[in-house]
């Protein structure tokens, strides 16, 4: 994983810099979010993207890029990027648990939105990721899927 803010780090480390920003000052509201977006270059780039805001005093972001076979159908490409996120949120809600953190993933951000191709398959990936016990935000709200993730991918 890569931060502009810490530099190049592994997941223990990341989560250990998530752990530390959130419990430094828990007076705070936090929102932590984790969403991907894909470009498809010579192979598909998916951007993985986890967030932190500490509400009315800034934040810190996270990414992780990955490579994979082109991915052209829409749907496919949904379903690939919100797999990724989903693994990597249960994966640090699993760590908070076993770490008795008072920290919980506020929303999986996806790059789909209500205009355009990808509004068909809202109702199907917002179910999947309720049914995972996330809430789910979608564009214009899902800013870590569509303006950071998206940013980087590019």
């Amino acid at each position: 994983m890569w931060s502009p803010t810490h530099g190049r780090v592994s997941f223990d480390q990341m989560y250990q810099i998530v752990k530390d920003f959130v419990c430094e000052l828990p007076e705070y509201e936090y929102e932590i979010t984790i969403g991907s977006d894909s470009q498809n270059h010579e192979l598909t780039k998916t951007v993985l993207c986890v967030a932190v805001w500490r509400k009315g005093k800034g934040g810190i972001y996270f990414t992780d890029t990955r490579y994979s076979r082109i991915i052209t159908n829409i749907r496919q490409k949904l379903i690939h990027e919100t797999s990724l996120s989903l693994d990597l949120a249960l994966r640090l809600t699993e760590r908070f648990k076993e770490d008795d953190v008072d920290c919980n993933i506020t929303a999986i951000h996806v790059d789909a939105g209500n205009k355009g191709p990808t509004s068909r398959y809202i109702s199907e990936i917002v179910g999947w990721v309720k049914a995972c016990g996330f809430d789910c935000k979608v564009k214009p709200d899902s800013y870590c899927a569509s303006s950071i993730a998206d940013r980087v991918s590019k």
